[in-house]
């Protein structure tokens, strides 16, 4: 088994992992980056170093400002690890990783873990069924192969990232029939009061407006303030039918695409200990960070959206602070130097979170959706419906790990992360308590699916590790879970 020894670690080649790397290698620091996806990017910038994003719209500010990061980070020699998982993590400076069928153990001085987000789980009747994805997953597969799903497509859901999806679909040549908006009546009216914060970053929004008009200017009829909505289908999905108006609706269509805004991904974070709060205003959890991005585990940092979601450009930023952070922790850098560094950063953060209330507010995601009823399932790998889970609440299930005994919620191979929200949300919903009261499920080594040979081959000091439920028999991917 290799070893290797950094000052430096980053998790993660998305905005915030490549702007860290670049700012820690600047300050002298033996810097590695690890990555699960084949290229750099992330999944905002996933693709831009190739021709092929050219043909649905990578000539913007957004694009340009990436582009320019990916070919900084390229030209540079920091050691880059792609087609890599991080399934273990000590928060005293040692890591297991996995690339293929090879474990290696990675120490670190410090490490930032920039793992941005992960889409919340919409758990609408028929979101199991085959043909139903994410636009997250179509938006990932257009831009890293350049491929669109044939046939009919509804995209379901709310948040900007939905209108971009449906206009990236649209000028790659996809079928798309029908974007359903679920946002709330009154969202709008109840975003107000945020509005002269974000007019502080009138560029920001006035890039938005575009976007929201992209779908219906491509001939996508755009349906609004809907309720009810579910998928149908027998062997895959035929239609998606909703309620508008007093009256349902069904469209016959091949492919159902769902989204309503994005979480903090925060599996690492949680497996190695570090402290998460329940964001309201976001509705999620998040890790508790300084100001330099740095967790309750003094080795550990966070930047980007892995941190609480603020958006690409933001994340450029918040990965240069954290680099910083670490330099000062690691005595590379005074305090008086690191503050005078990261100012510039600090001061375009300000601009950027004004705007975050605004947008938080106006997309927050219906009540509705965020739950399962009683016929859809709640937790996907232990096929457990929201009846269920409400059952073992009413009879007497009060936080989320008595749920998790009671019905098996959480205990499937994607440790709760498919699912945790939902449960929450349900918990919170029947007894009327606090998220933070609720708890949410925190992730064991392996923090991935790994096969038993990954186990085999770590070293004595690896011993008193405490394994979770995802160790196969063969090695597993977490595309392949989820």
């Amino acid at each position: 088994m290799t070893e290797r020894e950094y000052d430096l670690v980053v998790v993660g080649a998305g905005p915030a992992g490549m702007a860290a790397a670049l700012q820690g290698h600047k300050l002298g620091l033996k810097t590695c980056v690890l990555d699960e996806q084949p290229g750099v990017g992330g999944q905002i910038h996933r693709g831009i170093d190739r021709d092929l994003t050219k043909a649905f719209g990578s000539d913007d500010p957004d694009a340009r400002r990436g582009a320019g990061l990916v070919a900084e980070f390229q030209a540079s020699d920091i050691d880059y690890s792609p087609e890599t998982i991080v399934w273990h993590l000590d928060p005293d400076g040692r890591m297991a990783v996995m690339r293929g069928d090879e474990t290696e153990v990675i120490k670190y001085r410090h490490i930032i873990l920039a793992t941005g987000s992960i889409e919340r789980p919409m758990p609408v009747p028929g979101w199991t069924l085959p043909g139903v994805m994410t636009a997250g997953a179509a938006q990932a597969t257009l831009k890293s192969a350049g491929i669109v799903p044939s046939g009919r497509i509804a995209l379901c859901g709310t948040g900007p990232l939905l209108y971009l999806a449906a206009a990236q679909l649209v000028e790659a040549g996809a079928d798309v029939r029908i974007l359903v908006d679920t946002q709330q009546s009154g969202r709008l009216r109840a975003a107000l009061p945020a509005l002269p914060a974000a007019l502080t970053a009138p560029d920001y929004l006035l890039r938005g407006i575009p976007l929201l008009r992209a779908p219906a200017n491509a001939g996508v009829e755009v349906v609004r303030s809907v309720s009810g909505l579910k998928i149908n289908g027998d062997e895959r999905a035929q239609s998606v039918s909703w309620d508008a108006g007093g009256k349902t609706r069904t469209e016959d269509v091949d492919w159902v695409l769902l989204h309503q805004g994005v979480v903090p991904n925060i599996n690492l974070q949680q497996a190695a200990g570090c402290d998460i709060s329940w964001n309201e205003r976001q509705h999620c959890w998040q890790p508790v960070l300084d100001d330099w991005g740095v967790t309750s585990q003094p080795k550990i940092s966070v930047a980007g959206d892995s941190g609480g979601i603020l958006g690409g450009e933001a994340a450029q930023h918040l990965g240069k602070i954290a680099a910083l952070g670490a330099a000062m922790k690691l005595d590379c850098l005074s305090p008086a130097a690191a503050t005078e560094q990261a100012a510039p950063a600090h001061r375009s953060l300000r601009r950027l979170k004004a705007i975050r209330p605004f947008l938080d507010i106006l997309y927050m995601p219906g009540r509705e959706y965020r739950m399962a009823d009683q016929a859809t399932l709640a937790c996907r790998c232990e096929e457990v419906t929201g009846g269920e889970v409400r059952s073992a609440i009413q009879s007497g299930c009060a936080g989320i790990y008595q749920i998790k005994m009671y019905t098996r919620c959480g205990m499937g191979p994607c440790q709760g992360r498919m699912c945790g929200l939902t449960i929450a949300e349900m918990v919170a919903d029947e007894t009327g308590k606090p998220f933070s009261e609720v708890g949410e499920f925190r992730q064991r080594t392996p923090v991935k699916p790994v096969p038993l040979t990954a186990l085999a081959k770590l070293p004595d000091a690896f011993s008193d590790m405490e394994i979770g439920d995802q160790v196969s028999e063969k090695p597993a991917t977490a595309e392949k879970v989820a």
